[in-house]
Order: structure tokens, then C-alpha cells, then sequence
């Protein structure tokens, strides 16, 4: 293990981090981000390691390095959020962590240790605020699997549309679906604190995770364990406190529900400041007005948080003022019909259906063909010729346009994600693919 370390060894790193799940496009800001996090050692471990969950023994065999001395590596960069650390009968497996949902979140949500918030948050603020490559990377060529979804408020819904509401879509049906859970910091609004860009009064302590995930932060002294009771009570306290619910981008094993406000969070900031409005996917509702209740007080324009709703005149009542939504902007999360005193704003099913990928794994998978990163999961390990180049050959082809627009084609997709699992079944990982 070293044998790559020296002054290629962060551009290594980024195109390393570039080919995960969520794209993560180079520049100086990135550089700057990588080298403070990552000492020249653990940049060049992660470089070698496996793009998917791996074991110590076989991260070991690739790098060379003796089990012990893996195992202790390993567990400092997953204590530093760098790395994720999933145990499973028995032993744990870890993969390098993506900028997003990742290395981002998890440094912004550490307290302790040797990581100086400042200095961090103004070297993200300046990679993921400064420009747009971040986010037209991942969603500026229409792609649809987004990292997260918005979840709708349960009384915004009309009535008669209640019953159109599925499980998935309901925040206390997420949370009963739960035993472990966790509350930490919000990274977005941590970063905005610390980079000077914080100009609400929101508080810090509003990120809930469940299961797994809520393990893993809690392990590395990144969120705290708390009971079911003081989830609702915060996700309750958020609501009245006009924040969007964005949960993780799955129908099963949701990790996630992010309390968002449109000032300081990065995933609205996608929409907000540089028009890309797929990086949130949307409820399978939107707004709609009562044009005979509305009076055109402008507080559902002001709470929306996406600039969404917007006035319009209306010549017949002379200087009378209505509410207009965007559709084609409306996340669905009912915000707006939150601060409607009148009733005259709620959510209506949309026309078309918006279906979520089913598991994690679904959804990496999906991202991954859209992104053109699919090749490193198959063939995963960076060291190995035979993986590279077919990884080389089998990246080529997934380019190709019809070949790509076969397979996010929703027959050829479904063939083609259970091909892929029952070969990842077959490897012994079939755990990965229930995720």
C-alpha cells in the first residue's frame, strides 16, 4: 500500500470519487476539499479499494496490506466519514464514500475529532456553491434517479386524494417501519453556519435517519440515538416550521428524511440557484389553487420552497391578485398549503405516476447507467487488468446512444436489473441487492 501516493495522488482520488454513485466533476475546489480531508496514505488506500462493499480480506489482498493493518485503516477513514462501513453476519464490508449522500454530509455532521468545521464548510461551500458542475453533472442532461424525493405533508393533501397516498410517500408509515433511529446535524445549514452563508434562524439539529444508516452515524459520533417519540416530535417541529421533507430516493429501507430550507440546503440550491429542477424528484402530488378561495395574499408564494408559485392579475377584479403554480417547478411537498389560511391550496395527484426505485440498491444501479458509471460495480476491482479493461469495454458500449436508451427503457431496465441481481445473488452478496 503508498505505491500511488505523491502529487497525482488527489486527482487519483477525485476521478476515484467521480465514478461512484453521484457524479463529482473536477476542479480546484475539489482538490482543495480532498486534500484536506484525506492525508496522501488514505487517498491512495481508497483509490485501490473496490468500488463496491468489500471485506478486509479481499480489500486486503488487493492493497496488499495485511488484514490487521486494513482493519485499522479502514475503520479510520469510515471514523471520518470517508469511507461506509456496513456489517453483515458477522464482519463488516466497506466502499468509498460519494461526495453525496457521503463525504459532504457526513463531515459537516461530525462533532470531535481533528475536523476543523470552518475551514471545511468554506472549502465545500466554494465546490458546491461557486459553480454549477456539481449538479449539471448529475442532473443537466434530463437524467430522472435523483438522490432524494420530496415527501408530501399528509394534511396539504385533499381529501379525496387521501386515499391515494402510499406508504412510502407517508412520513410517520417511514418512521413505523423503524426501530432504530438516529438525529443529527444538518450538514447544509452546519456548512452554511460556518462559511458566513446561514441567514435563517432554523436550528442545526433536524436530520433523522432510520436503520442502518441511523447505526452508522451513530457509531461514528455523527448523530445521536433517540426513540421514535422524539423522531415525531422533530419532524413535527419542522413542519411548523415550514421545512420541506426530502427522504432518500426509495420505495423500501428509506435511510433518510432531510428538513430542508430553501436558504441553506444544497439539494434545493440545485433548483433554487442553477435551474436544475430534477435534483429533487418530486411527490406524486401538486399544488393546486382554488381560484374561488384564493385572495391573493402572496403567503403560499413566499413559503414555496422552489419559487414555484408565483401572482398573476386578474382583469375582472381589477386590481385582485391569484395564485398560479409552476408545474413544471412543484415538488409537491405542500409547504404552501401549510401557510394557506383560507384552505384555497392543496395537493391533487399528478397526471403522470412518479415511482421511486425500490430498494438502494435499484437506485444505484439506475444512477449509475445514467451517470455511464455502471462498469465499476461490475467490475469492481481497480487493480486488476482483466477488470479494467472490461471495464473500459463494457463502458464504451453503455454510451452508445441506442444501447443507453435501451436500458432506461422500463422493460429492458426491468430485465436488466434482475439479470444483474440474480448475478450478484449467485456472488454471495445477494444482502447488497435487499439494501
Amino acid at each position: 500500500m503508498g505505491h500511488m501516493a505523491g502529487k497525482d495522488i488527489y486527482r487519483r482520488l477525485g476521478e476515484k470519487i467521480d465514478n461512484l454513485t453521484v457524479k463529482s466533476p473536477w476542479n480546484k475546489a475539489l482538490h482543495k476539499v480532498l486534500k484536506e480531508l484525506y492525508s496522501e496514505q488514505e487517498a491512495d488506500l481508497v483509490v485501490q479499494m473496490p468500488y463496491m462493499l468489500s471485506s478486509v480480506d479481499r480489500i486486503s489482498g488487493i492493497t496488499g496490506a495485511s488484514p490487521e493493518r486494513m482493519q485499522g485503516c479502514l475503520a479510520g477513514l469510515a471514523e471520518k466519514g470517508l469511507v461506509l462501513d456496513l456489517y453483515h453476519e458477522g464482519q463488516y464490508y466497506y466502499m468509498p464514500s460519494p461526495l453525496m449522500v457521503g463525504i459532504f454530509e457526513f463531515t459537516m455532521m461530525r462533532s470531535g475529532g481533528n475536523c476543523n468545521p470552518k475551514i471545511s464548510a468554506e472549502l465545500f461551500h466554494a465546490y458546491l456553491s461557486g459553480n454549477d458542475d456539481f449538479y449539471r453533472a448529475n442532473a443537466g442532461d434530463g437524467q430522472q434517479i435523483s438522490l432524494a424525493r420530496a415527501l408530501p405533508y399528509i394534511d396539504a393533501v385533499a381529501p379525496e386524494e387521501v386515499v391515494e397516498i402510499l406508504s412510502y410517500e407517508k412520513v410517520e408509515a417511514i418512521v413505523d417501519s423503524y426501530e432504530h433511529y438516529a438525529i443529527g446535524t444538518c450538514a447544509c445549514r452546519h456548512e452554511k453556519l460556518h462559511s458566513g452563508q446561514k441567514t435563517c434562524a432554523t436550528p442545526l439539529d433536524t436530520c433523522t435517519s432510520f436503520g442502518y444508516a441511523a447505526d452508522y452515524l451513530i457509531r461514528h459520533h455523527m448523530a445521536v440515538k433517540v426513540d421514535r417519540e422524539r423522531v415525531l416530535e422533530n419532524l413535527n417541529r419542522c413542519k411548523e416550521l415550514g421545512l420541506v421533507f426530502c427522504a432518500d430516493n426509495v420505495q423500501k429501507n428509506v435511510t433518510f428524511i432531510c428538513c430542508c430550507c430553501s436558504c441553506c440546503c444544497n439539494l434545493l440550491q440545485g433548483i433554487n440557484k442553477f435551474g436544475y429542477t430534477g435534483f429533487i424528484k418530486t411527490s406524486s402530488f401538486i399544488a393546486a389553487v382554488d381560484a374561488k378561495k384564493c385572495v391573493g395574499c402572496g403567503r403560499c408564494a413566499a413559503a414555496c420552497p422552489v419559487n414555484g408559485i408565483h401572482l398573476v392579475d386578474l382583469p375582472a377584479l381589477g386590481e385582485g391578485k391569484l395564485a398560479r403554480v409552476d408545474e413544471a417547478i412543484c415538488l409537491g411537498c405542500g409547504v404552501c398549503a401549510a401557510h394557506c389560511a383560507r384552505g384555497a391550496i392543496q395537493l391533487k395527484k399528478r397526471r403522470s405516476i412518479v415511482l421511486p426505485p425500490e430498494t438502494t440498491f435499484e437506485r444505484n444501479i439506475l444512477a449509475c447507467l445514467e451517470r455511464g458509471t455502471l462498469q465499476n460495480y461490475i467490475f469492481d476491482n481497480p487493480g486488476a487488468v482483466t477488470h479494467r479493461v472490461m471495464r473500459g469495454v463494457l463502458g464504451g458500449i453503455l454510451k452508445l446512444p441506442p444501447v443507453k436508451k435501451a436500458l432506461v427503457g422500463d422493460l429492458f431496465r426491468s430485465v436488466f436489473l434482475n439479470t444483474l441481481t440474480s448475478g450478484i445473488k449467485f456472488s454471495g452478496k445477494g444482502w447488497i441487492t435487499k439494501l
